[in-house]
């Protein structure tokens, strides 16, 4: 089943909101940004030591700020499915490289090994001085494509 499908059926079963068809459900989300946003928020069950005060203020472009109050940690939220992603044997990363053995077999990262590496680049990021607020940048090649947990 389509994840957007899910999401539907999700809306229509803890908000009342049902939408039959996607521009129905585009048409809501572009309209009602608050309702949208915050069952965004409790779909995927984000985490945050503060729960978001306000959702959505101001709208208006330039100037919005999504989520104000909220405190996340994309690590934490992408690894918390770790164990049972792992146990289901899903890969984290499948990559398509000229060092790929074929076009049919890409190379692939699990999701223990991803964490690994992360945990890693953290205590480096540490190491040299980087502290939250701060900004990390980094230039890479195509190539990777992220696996989605269900």
């Amino acid at each position: 089943m389509p994840r957007i499908r899910r999401y539907q059926q999700w809306l229509a079963a803890t908000r009342g909101p049902y939408f039959p068809c996607y521009e129905d459900l585009w048409r809501w989300s572009t309209t009602q940004l608050d309702v949208r946003w915050q069952s965004i928020w409790d779909y995927f069950a984000l985490q945050s030591p503060t729960p978001p005060s306000t959702v959505l203020p101001p709208s208006s472009m330039p100037g919005a700020r999504w989520l104000t109050g909220a405190q996340v940690n994309y690590a934490q939220q992408v690894f918390r499915h770790v164990a049972r992603a792992d146990a289901a044997c899903m890969p984290a990363l499948l990559c398509h490289t000229e060092k790929s053995l074929t076009p049919e077999r890409p190379e692939h990262t699990t999701w223990p090994e991803l964490h690994r590496r992360a945990s890693s680049m953290t205590l480096a990021l540490q190491g040299m001085g980087v502290q939250p607020g701060d900004r990390v940048a980094a230039y890479l090649p195509n190539g990777c494509v992220p696996c989605a947990i269900t």
